[in-house]
């Protein structure tokens, strides 16, 4: 292993000076041209620096054991976090919140009818997998599912969707009462427990279907990536972020905290199984009539609606009486500045895990050390950055993003006011293909990072390694890269803040997501054998981190944001004209994104001028000042009045609130819409509008700042 780790890394490292010299002489957005050939020397020093080893080292530590928030296994990864930054140079600060968040402590699942017998919820050890042995399994249950003990007869409801329901309804069908079993996928899990709940459901059982990510997929681990029969998705139930008991403002000592009554969280059981589990709740369920082809998964037998005849039972006792509130720890390494102190540059992930975690967040946690140790190398041979650096490792995002959450409510003035950007480092490396989601306005950004970063396949750089892969063939044609969804840590910053946000990661076949089988055999075997895309990770990060430090005009691009404005401005055009409305027109808020495109233009142009004459420092500062309120003019107090969800302030990308997971594009207007409240859509257009042309008079000012001398 270690002469196979070496050998690749001496490849690395060549292709990754060979891609840095070739660029040395090109320009960079936001750089002067002698700042450009600094940052191109710093960037071919990061590039040596890269080290599998040393990335296979700390995920193997890291993961031993199973770590879940709340827990002495996770205190002991926090540990090793504040270990690693102080090895670095860099000075750690732990942060303690405390949280509710109740552990199970028993959780059983019956099958009581036809015939009687206790179904296993334990994984089971793998042999090849000493993870999987050496350390007591964690419970199977969903955080936030609650205590409990239900009986009755059992209905499969697909994915537990809310057109999933409406379809029970139009066949006559009632789950009041009844143990609803649904599969994982196409939502939020925490969206199937509260539709579950909606309509009566006596408790809630999420199974991994093996057509979704199981043996109809590929081979099962240990012999392929995929979810073994006895293989287990534990994860959240709760729809909000944050510590339910104090929304929108930080769980620390002394702080208010509401009534549970006043909070999301489920009111029923909710349990995760196998679908060794569900085989043996769902082979013998009658009754529903005949089910489509979309509604049928892929164990080997019919599966039918019901109710019943199958009787199920389940028992969750959790210490939610004797123990409700955990301590959780985010861990924080700060570089600060040596210009602009104010302006803070941070990258992040989590490292709490529903197992060894060596994927989710492992993964994440080990390339964030990687840039650290980079950047921190790269400081002991002389580098400053000109703005603040932050290295976060949350805590509890498995819970609902708590440690992200709770950070962001207590430091929101000031990350309001000085946050430049914000990079999301979670379960990154999970196989060779490139996928990256974010802030339109980082886009370019993004982008021009892969064009110098070396491909771990040797074939050139990441990107063209990832144009590749999206089958690009026409010049001017760019990978796709995504909007900006839900369930995972840039939530607080976008969606809360409205400060730019990148999130990107490799990825490859897996069916081990959140189970005792995301470990280091698993990623050592199949998600990055010889950790190639850990090293390339912490490259990559260094390479962005020091770009978006050390730019002299901050690097957004508001053109390509306003090309993305008008792709979900036809969206919501598709949605209002489905309505047959006749006083809702979009005509105001195309307008003044037009103003908002020829701002940017302009702003682009004086930028470029100003960086190739010399810019004095005022203009420099008072430019990415207003640079950095422009995303912050969509960010509105009271947040999205139909889904009554005031966390959610960003007016441009919502998480669905039926889904979860995927985002909404513009949510006022299309949650309006969807509604079917014609008047609010109205005065939503109206609002946005508005706020496109607040965001275009802070481009036109900050490019009057740039042409002063």
């Amino acid at each position: 292993m270690a002469a196979s780790l070496t050998a690749s890394l001496v490849v690395s490292l060549a292709a990754a000076s060979v891609l840095s010299a070739q660029a040395a002489q090109g320009p960079i957005t936001g750089f002067t041209s002698a700042d450009a050939q600094h940052q191109h020397e710093l960037e071919a020093k990061a590039a040596t620096l890269a080290s599998p080893a040393n990335a296979d080292s700390l995920s193997r530590e890291l993961s031993k054991e199973p770590h879940m928030a709340g827990t002495p296994a996770q205190a002991r990864t926090r540990d090793i976090f504040a270990r690693e930054l102080k090895k670095y140079g860099i000075d750690p600060e732990v942060r303690t919140y405390s949280i509710y968040m109740p552990h199970p402590t028993s959780v059983h699942l019956y099958r009581v009818s036809p015939d009687a017998a206790e179904l296993s919820l334990s994984e089971g050890p793998i042999a090849e997998d000493t993870t999987s042995s050496s350390y007591p399994q964690l419970l199977t249950f969903n955080g936030y599912g609650a205590a409990g003990d239900a009986t009755g007869e059992v209905v499969y409801v697909n994915y537990g969707l809310i057109e999933d329901y409406a379809t029970l309804d139009s066949l006559g069908i009632s789950v009041k009462g009844k143990i609803v079993v649904a599969r994982y996928g196409r939502s939020f899990r925490g969206i199937k427990a509260r539709e579950a709940e909606k309509h009566g459901a006596a408790a809630l059982i999420i199974y991994s279907d093996p057509a979704d990510d199981g043996f109809t997929r590929g081979d099962i681990y240990p012999e392929g990536p995929m979810r073994p029969w006895t293989g287990v998705q534990r994860g959240s139930v709760f729809n909000d972020n944050g510590d339910p008991t104090t929304p929108d403002y930080a769980s620390v000592a002394g702080a208010r905290r509401i009534p549970l009554d006043q909070t999301s969280v489920p009111r029923i059981p909710v349990i995760p199984a196998s679908y060794k589990n569900a085989a043996e709740l769902l082979r013998d369920v009658r009754g529903g009539g005949e089910l489509p082809r979309g509604r049928q998964g892929g164990l080997p037998f019919r599966y039918h609606v019901g109710p019943g005849p199958v009787r199920a039972r389940v028992v969750v006792t959790t210490d939610a009486q004797t123990h409700p509130y955990k301590d959780i720890w985010d861990v924080l390494g700060t570089i600060r500045g040596s210009e602009y102190p104010d302006e803070l540059v941070i990258i992040g992930g989590h490292r709490d895990a529903w197992g060894p975690g060596t994927a989710d967040n492992i993964s994440g946690t080990v390339s964030i050390l990687e840039t650290a140790r980079t950047i921190g190398d790269l400081m002991k041979q002389g580098y400053r950055p000109k703005r603040t650096i932050v290295f976060a490792s949350w805590d509890a995002e498995e819970w609902g993003l708590m440690g992200s959450t709770e950070f962001v409510e207590q430091d929101s003035a000031r990350l309001f006011k000085n946050g430049t950007a914000y990079i999301n480092f979670d379960e990154v490396t999970t196989g060779p293909a490139l996928g990256a989601s974010g802030s339109p306005s980082l886009r370019p950004f993004f982008r021009d990072v892969t064009k110098v970063v070396a491909s771990p396949t040797g074939k050139g750089s990441v990107y063209d390694v990832w144009r590749l892969s999206d089958r690009i063939k026409s010049d001017t044609a760019q990978p796709a890269i995504g909007d900006p969804g839900g369930g995972s840590d840039f939530a607080g910053f976008y969606n809360h803040l409205g400060i730019p946000i990148a999130d990107w990661g490799f990825g490859g076949p897996m069916g081990v997501y959140h189970s005792a089988f995301d470990s280091y055999h698993w990623m050592s075997k199949f998600g990055d054998p010889g950790y190639k895309y850990h090293a390339t990770m912490g490259v990559m990060g260094a390479v962005a981190i020091t770009r978006l430090a050390d730019a002299d005009i901050i690097p957004y691009d508001y053109v390509e944001y306003a090309h993305a404005m008008r792709g979900l401005t036809a969206t919501a055009g598709k949605n209002i004209a489905a309505k047959h409305w006749t006083n809702v027109s979009l005509g105001a808020l195309d307008s003044s994104i037009t103003v908002m495109e020829t701002a940017a233009s302009k702003f682009n142009e004086a930028r470029d001028a100003a960086l190739a004459r010399g810019i004095s420092p005022a203009s420099r500062k008072q430019a990415n000042e207003l640079l950095m309120q422009v995303e912050r003019a969509f960010v509105r107090a009271g947040g999205l009045p139909v889904s009554k969800r005031e966390w959610f302030r960003n007016v441009i990308y919502a998480a669905d609130n039926d889904n979860g997971y995927a985002n909404i594009g513009l949510p006022s207007i299309n949650e309006a819409v969807r509604a079917g409240d014609e008047a609010l859509s109205v005065r939503e257009i109206a609002d946005l509008s508005q706020r496109f042309l607040k965001a275009a008079g802070l481009l036109d000012s900050a490019a009057r700042s740039l042409r002063t001398p």
